[in-house]
């Protein structure tokens, strides 16, 4: 074990908040820069050995690295986007709608499962995922989201052929026993649903049969609120309309679609060339246009009638056996379900099921898994529901953020960054004290020991630096409010604490510690915890640690590197700001 003499850290700068120009300090411009690319690892190119020190003023020299240092954030994130977004190999909706005419054009048989060919790069201990589709009943709901889903599990899809007449039951009884049949080969592994609005239904229906077996449900837009649905009347209205008249169709298509205006919008937001993303968007609704005859191939009118005459039945089926579901379930609720009061639902459902989260997409429509913006993965990631055993690891069953989804957290968070203008500064092994993380060590085990500042927001500016100028992920040491399943109460929502789930952090407890120093990780640590992020007038930069600390101990265990630090200047910006007011 090697404790580090100094501290490390950032001070924070009152000039930003009124300075015209938004600038953020992310570090000094190194001569050979370690990062080219942000992708988590503990496999890092060695340094020396040091700490980090602050300082709480700055010279004209210091602003003007500052503006320089910011530009070479920028970069990085620019790198980022260049090298690490996944979205560039992404399927469309109009792949959805060129495979499923493939897919349908010799149709026929019964319904049966099919592994997509993207879907083939997991590991061997990689859980189970049953896809159950929705009213289209093709199975290329995830087509979106084969590429990242198939990297960490083994992905099965039904397809239900157009002419198929299985009944709700008949499908029942298919899923569960492919269910029990790959339980009793891996008995020890999960297995999960992934079902939206009759495929829902169907995980439900599965679930309830089922309660000895392990199974996570994860539930879209679930239709068990037919009864409610504008697809209700639509069943006389098909009937008495001639074969000839297509109203159903072009419906169907702008539900899929989703919201040319919210496109706009996040155009705009995003900062990209107006003319060129309007150009794609109305060149995108365009093609979708021509699929009437795709969706009138996948959904003719006698197979919709049975596809809402089977909605009804599975939401009444399912409906009358939630009682008898005891597994593992995340609701994914959209805002906009133009077919379903999905979030009225998905509350509903949350306070009748034991085991159930919800989680809200205020912005998106029906078909959930069909927009560009949802990724059902990083979903997975915040809410904690990866796991390959019986319960979930924080540590051994944690997957490292992907460039895309940490540049997404980044700029969320660039405000913070920008109104407190960070600076960190390192010691070498020599004593030398430059600016940056150059003085860090690469290689783990490392335990970072410092105090929180005023409401802990000292933590957003630490950990993106480290991973822009270092490539290296802080595991944060956090309270386990932002793990514990809550029902309803005054405390915040499970779904606040995604961010800090997807960036690493694990509940505090010895076990997880060990876990964490024995992976050779970087281990953020704050003794005090809460009550000190919290602390009262007249306890600025006072430790409230305990009497007595054990991570010395564990650290000395596995020889893990103690690097102590500090911060400064937020407190006095807190009060400069209430002086202000």
């Amino acid at each position: 074990m090697a404790t580090i003499p100094a501290s490390c850290i950032f001070s924070a700068d009152l000039s930003a908040i009124y300075r015209r120009d938004k600038t953020s300090s992310f570090g000094e411009r190194r001569r050979n820069p370690v990062l080219k690319r942000v992708a988590v690892t503990t496999e890092q190119t060695s340094s020396n050995s040091g700490t980090a020190v602050t300082t709480s003023g700055r010279s004209f020299v210091q602003e003007k690295a500052q503006r320089s240092s910011e530009a070479e954030a920028e970069t990085s994130l620019r790198r980022v986007n260049v090298e690490g977004d996944w979205e560039e190999s992404r399927k469309s909706l109009k792949d959805y709608f060129d495979e499923a005419k493939d897919m349908i054009r010799s149709d026929g048989g019964p319904p049966r499962w099919f592994s997509p060919l993207e879907c083939g790069a997991h590991s061997p201990d990689s859980p189970l995922l049953l896809y159950l589709p929705g009213i289209d009943g093709v199975g290329l709901g995830l087509i979106m989201q084969h590429q990242r889903v198939g990297q960490i599990f083994d992905v099965w899809c039904l397809h239900i052929p157009v002419k198929d007449r299985t009944s709700f039951t008949g499908l029942v009884k298919l899923v569960e026993r492919t269910v029990r049949s790959e339980n009793y080969r891996l008995p020890n592994r999960p297995i999960y649903l992934v079902g939206e609005s009759l495929g829902a239904c169907l995980a439900l229906a599965v679930a309830a049969q089922n309660p000895d077996i392990d199974l996570v449900l994860i539930l879209a837009n679930p239709a068990t609120s037919f009864s409610k649905s504008q697809l209700q009347p639509l069943i006389p209205l098909l009937q008495l309309t001639p074969d000839q008249v297509l109203l159903a169709f072009p419906y169907m298509l702008r539900l899929m679609q989703g919201d040319p205006l919210r496109m706009a919008v996040d155009i705009l937001v995003k900062g990209l060339p107006l003319q060129h993303e309007a150009g794609e968007v109305s060149q995108d609704l365009v093609v979708m246009s021509s699929y009437h005859s795709v969706v009138a191939d996948i959904m003719p009118k006698e197979t919709l009638l049975w596809k809402l005459e089977m909605l009804k039945s599975a939401s009444a089926y399912a409906n009358s056996r939630l009682h008898a579901v005891k597994a593992q379930m995340l609701i994914i609720s959209s805002g906009k379900d133009q077919l379903f009061p999905s979030q009225e639902e998905g509350e509903r459902l949350r306070h009748a099921l034991s085991k159930c989260q919800i989680r809200k997409f205020n912005d998106n429509g029906h078909f959930l898994f069909l927009e560009d913006d949802i990724d059902l993965v990083t979903i997975i990631k915040g809410t904690s529901f990866y796991r390959r055993g019986k319960y979930h690891d924080y540590v051994s069953d944690f997957i490292p953020p992907t460039p895309d989804e940490f540049r997404k957290i980044y700029e969320s968070n660039r405000g913070i960054c920008v109104a407190t203008g960070p600076v960190m500064l390192s010691t070498l092994e020599d004593g030398k004290i430059v600016r940056g993380l150059a003085g860090i060590p690469s290689e783990g085990p490392v335990l970072f020991v410092g105090y929180h500042m005023l409401l802990g927001l000292e933590l957003t500016p630490l950990v993106c630096q480290f991973m822009i100028e270092r490539n290296i992920l802080l595991r944060g040491i956090a309270h386990p409010l932002m793990f514990v399943r809550l029902r309803d109460g005054l405390l915040p929502d499970l779904a606040t604490f995604d961010t800090h789930r997807i960036m690493g952090a694990v509940p505090v407890s010895g076990t997880n510690f060990y876990k964490l120093l024995s992976s050779k990780s970087h281990v953020l640590l704050y003794p005090g915890g809460m009550r000190e992020a919290l602390h009262r007038k007249g306890e600025e930069y006072k430790l409230l640690w305990p009497d007595h600390s054990e991570f010395v101990r564990m650290a000395a265990r596995f020889g893990a590197k103690i690097i102590p630090f500090g911060a400064v200047g937020e407190d006095d910006i807190g009060q400069f700001l209430i002086m202000m007011t």
